[in-house]
């Protein structure tokens, strides 16, 4: 076997063990549940495992230097009108590949499938535009930010109840393994050609406004589209009695995601083949290994999606009614937190994420601090989802102040923190969350029948919400610990990041 791949394997197999153990741990001493169920959720982690390393290996081979590539020429274009439309051409045929909007487009109730799946991929190209003329006119992220979350959340009070839960997670769910490694390695190529001191800083961002513009898409459908029921429905535990009924199952699901994953790649794999012969950019041996990389994609993606939906998203929505079903569902809180702590290093485009940081800062961001801090973002998250199920709180209670925190924190932490920090967001929010935590939450919110369009659809959003402020804490570290700032700011970050000082000194 190739040695990088067995690396990458390894890689996930740390990734997704934790999360299979807590649930192995919550069936023996919480929740019974039947040996059959846990083969099949054994058999997916396994699909998860292999999976996502095969993915790793393919975005590095294939979707980073394409998108570095990609970014290099557009960096070349001298005409505003041309980098516009180029930015709104890739963004919309990047995300019409993503995977998981197909999955989104049936979540969504009484907006038609094509309706959404247009818009939201509008949303995206519109504001992938917008982040690749702010790098080339050097706009400050933190005062774009402001003034695109400020429409966003504005824009929401217009939006039915029912509606606005579920259009913050289709914000978070179309930022995917697909779109993430590509606009991420964009940003490195337009980066790449400036040789001023904020370059790095600027190689991050695009994520972050592209992530924006399919939640104002879907927040602007929901002014005009009157929702009364939610269109997602869960699917139980199928009952296996022996391992050929769960090989039957698997086998079942693997030619629908095989055929999902090879509509998604097709677009990008014309693109790139269009892109070589207008710019001859790539050697023989190059687009040898890029096409062997879009073959180690297809294989890590199927596995991993077919993984995801049929072996753990069932025990999720199991775990989430049984859980909630008991008299101190309060139990819920701590558990959501530890799943979230550890569910969000099995996320692949994470991966991808944090090894980009700790290249483009030359280690100075390690990827052993990257996962520490989305980890604690996403296990406050989960924890806030839970509560938020628990008790019927409306979502804007949640986002309004965690938004507003974010963003004052963006004009005070390094700018280079504030790019990871609003890209770490959409990367967060991927398939592991659509397919484990929102099934747990639905799960929870049918057992104590709550509404599930106002309780259980949000998770997605939290937990594209709170790793923007847990990084942009680290951000503050780094400056204080670096020395950077005023007297006056050190000491303010001084009494608000203690706890991680702490954390960070104990590793």
């Amino acid at each position: 076997m190739n040695l990088k791949l067995k690396e990458k394997i390894r890689e996930s197999l740390s990734a997704v063990l934790p999360i299979t153990g807590i649930v192995l741990m919550i069936s023996i001493f919480l929740i019974p549940m039947e040996l059959g169920t846990i083969v099949m959720f054994l058999t997916g982690a396994i699909m998860l495992i292999v999976g996502m390393g095969f993915f790793q290996l393919g975005a590095e081979m294939s979707m980073t230097p394409i998108g570095e590539g990609v970014g290099v020429q557009i960096s070349k274009l001298k005409k505003l009108i041309t980098v516009l439309l180029t930015g709104l051409i890739m963004g919309i045929i990047i995300t019409i590949s993503e995977p998981d909007l197909q999955i989104l487009a049936n979540q969504v109730p009484s907006v038609p499938n094509m309706v959404l799946i247009i818009t939201v991929a509008l949303g995206v190209g519109l504001f992938l535009a917008l982040a690749l003329v702010r790098i080339r006119y050097k706009i400050s992220l933190s005062v774009l930010l402001i003034i695109c979350y400020a429409a966003l959340i504005l824009t929401s009070f217009f939006v039915p109840k029912e509606f606005l839960a579920v259009a913050f997670d289709s914000g978070g769910v179309t930022t995917g393994p697909m779109t993430v490694p590509f606009i991420m390695a964009v940003g490195v190529g337009l980066a790449s050609v400036r040789s001023d001191k904020n370059s790095a800083d600027d190689s991050f961002g695009l994520v972050a406004l592209s992530s924006i513009g399919p939640i104002l898409a879907v927040l602007i459908l929901g002014c005009f589209y009157k929702p009364t029921q939610a269109a997602y429905v869960l699917e139980d535990v199928e009952t296996v009695v022996t391992t050929q009924d769960v090989a039957r199952i698997f086998a079942r699901g693997l030619p629908l995601y095989a055929r999902e994953v090879l509509i998604a790649l097709l677009p990008i794999i014309v693109v790139f083949f269009i892109f070589q012969m207008l710019t001859g950019r790539y050697h023989k041996w190059q687009i040898r290994r890029i096409m062997i990389g879009f073959i180690y994609t297809y294989i890590g993606l199927v596995l991993f999606l077919c993984g995801a939906n049929v072996g753990f998203a069932p025990v999720g929505a199991y775990l989430g009614k049984q859980l909630a079903e008991l008299s101190f569902n309060w139990i819920l809180l701590p558990l959501g937190a530890l799943i979230g702590y550890y569910i969000v290093k099995a996320e692949p485009a994470i991966q991808v994420l944090n090894h980009q940081v700790e290249t483009v800062t030359n280690g100075a961001i390690s990827v052993k601090m990257m996962d520490h801090c989305m980890s604690i973002g996403v296990a406050a998250s989960v924890a806030l989802a839970m509560l938020r199920v628990l008790t019927g709180v409306s979502i804007h209670w949640f986002v309004i102040p965690g938004y507003f925190i974010a963003l004052v924190l963006s004009r005070f932490v390094p700018d280079i923190f504030i790019g990871i920090a609003f890209d770490s967001g959409g990367v967060a929010s991927g398939p592991m969350t659509s397919t484990f935590l929102l099934p747990l939450s639905i799960g929870v919110c049918e057992a104590l029948g709550g509404n599930l369009m106002t309780d259980a659809f949000g998770v997605v959003a939290l937990v594209a919400l709170t790793p923007l402020i847990a990084i942009q804490l680290m951000g503050l570290v780094y400056k204080l610990k670096t020395g950077k700032g005023t007297p006056t700011e050190r000491a303010v970050i001084a009494d608000d990041c203690d706890m991680i000082v702490d954390l960070e000194e104990d590793e």
